[in-house]
């Protein structure tokens, strides 16, 4: 085999193996980035639903507080339920603002 071509195998061996590593090291990187997207949303989407379970008690005393005490209402359809139609809900924000 010519010396010449022998040398230029022999880079581009060096050269595809160098290739390979990079190829190697973009998708461990990929990878922990989507692991940690993952995560992120989880911590995120947990974080609201803890918060407002624990959180719900308090909410509920507050509607409670505002609608006059009508019952024990946790739930924002009870809300819905106890002020039916539109000239309650206005007599309710009139008394607020007052």
């Amino acid at each position: 085999m010519d010396q010449e071509l022998k040398q230029l195998l022999e880079e581009n061996i060096k050269i595809n193996k160098e290739n390979n590593d990079l190829i190697h090291k973009v998708y461990r990187i990929q990878r922990w980035a989507q692991i940690t997207r993952y995560l992120y949303w989880f911590i995120i989407i947990a974080g609201s639903l803890g918060a407002f379970y624990f959180l719900k008690p308090y909410l509920g005393n507050v509607i409670n507080l505002y609608t006059g005490g009508a019952g024990d209402t946790t739930s924002f359809e009870d809300i819905k339920n106890n002020i039916s139609d539109k000239q309650q809900m206005k007599d309710l924000l009139k008394s607020l603002n007052e």
